[in-house]
């Protein structure tokens, strides 16, 4: 199996264990007298059984990523934690820029007016240029997924 199609199975288990813990949470009371539409106890095993899959999943995940080299930039995980923190980036200066780049008007003299204190064009541009990075870097990650066997 690919690292990418593991991938795409966890996040299959993810929103399967969602669902059945909203499953559940409908199930786990009802009127005296009332039966449960689902039998809670074969949702919890199945939510057992998925948890157990998501689990042997994410650590097997987790060995290929730590054993792939990522050209130029150590393992996956690495390129992981880099594609993060750009991310986070992106976002601080592109709501840093879209702050700074509001102007309230005035209507009358005793109102207060706010000036920008940064520079929203240059603030602008490192936010594009960081999203860029992202992207570049994203679809590098992403091919590589591809082309990875999964570690057992």
């Amino acid at each position: 199996m690919k690292l990418a199609e593991a991938l795409i199975l966890r996040a299959d288990c993810q929103k399967r264990i969602a669902q059945l813990k909203s499953r559940l949470l409908v199930n786990a009371k009802v009127q005296e007298g009332d039966a449960p539409a689902e039998t809670p106890q074969e949702l919890i095993a199945e939510l057992d059984r998925v948890s157990t899959e998501l689990l042997n999943l994410i650590k097997r995940i987790n060995r290929t990523n730590s054993a792939t080299a990522f050209a130029g930039r150590g393992t996956i995980s690495d390129a992981l934690a880099e594609r993060d923190v750009l991310a986070l980036q992106r976002t601080a200066y592109t709501e840093l820029a879209q702050t700074a780049a509001i102007m309230h008007g005035r209507f009358t003299r005793s109102e207060v007016k706010y000036i920008s204190t940064i520079n929203v064009a240059e603030t602008q541009k490192r936010a594009d240029a960081l999203a860029k990075n992202y992207r570049d870097l994203d679809a590098r990650i992403q091919e590589l997924n591809w082309q990875t066997e999964l570690v057992e």
